[in-house]
């Protein structure tokens, strides 16, 4: 098996796919046009990873209310601290950092509707 793609329901989902398109370089790849609205993101590898749409007949979660280690989206970084303070300029909050041993710097932060999200700067690749 190959791993597809990670869903999540959404409120505002215009404002959230513009955001991680602007701001992480993600891609939409597909689009519907009507409800839900099921949006399919690609990295900047053209990796198709996650889908964001909007149902209201299904609960959507309220983010800021779950730890950011039940789960968070995570990407890879260049220069985390930079990209750290890029973010929080842009509506993301600042959650923690941590420094490993390895020299790996990963930082976790909050997109605007509290969605839990790492950076990932390391120094070994898996």
């Amino acid at each position: 098996m190959v791993f597809e793609h990670f869903a999540l329901n959404v409120k505002e989902i215009d404002k959230v796919v513009h955001w991680y398109c602007k701001h992480l370089n993600l891609k939409v790849v597909s689009k519907q046009k009507e409800a839900p609205f099921m949006t399919f993101l690609a990295d900047s590898k053209g990796r198709v990873f996650l889908e964001l749409y909007s149902r209201e007949d299904a609960k959507s979660k309220d983010f800021r209310d779950e730890h950011p280690l039940t789960f968070h989206l995570a990407f890879e970084s260049g220069d985390a601290e930079k990209d750290k303070i890029r973010l929080v300029a842009n509506d993301a909050t600042f959650v923690e950092e941590i420094y490993k041993d390895d020299g790996s710097h990963l930082v976790m932060l909050r997109d605007p509707w509290g969605m839990p999200l790492q950076l990932c700067q390391r120094t070994t690749k898996f």
